[in-house]
């Protein structure tokens, strides 16, 4: 059976100016992301109070890890919700996201 994965839901605790200071330590982290095969989508929320991460992992305490490791998380910029989601059903072309 494919791994889970899990939403991760960033709320900024930090005003923009401080967000914009750190966005792209932020981003180097994403590719980083990205790069592992673990981060499979990401981006902002809008209105601008924070982002949205879809990760596919082992497990919740890999991602607690992953997430540490994030420079918003390091500099107290945002802070985190972290939910396990076994998608059953998709969209045609997105079949590979099942778990379930």
């Amino acid at each position: 059976m494919p791994a889970p994965l899990f939403l991760i839901t960033l709320r900024y605790l930090q005003p923009l100016e401080e967000v914009e200071r750190h966005l792209e330590a932020h981003r180097a982290y994403l590719r980083q992301g990205y790069a592992q095969g673990v981060f499979l989508a990401s981006g902002r929320l809008e209105p601008r109070t924070g982002g949205v991460i879809l990760a596919r992992a082992a497990d919740r305490a890999a991602v607690d890890t992953l997430v540490a490791q994030d420079p918003f998380h390091r500099e107290r910029i945002a802070a985190y919700t972290i939910q396990e989601w076994w998608p059953s059903m998709t969209a045609e072309g997105l079949e590979p996201l099942r778990v379930l």
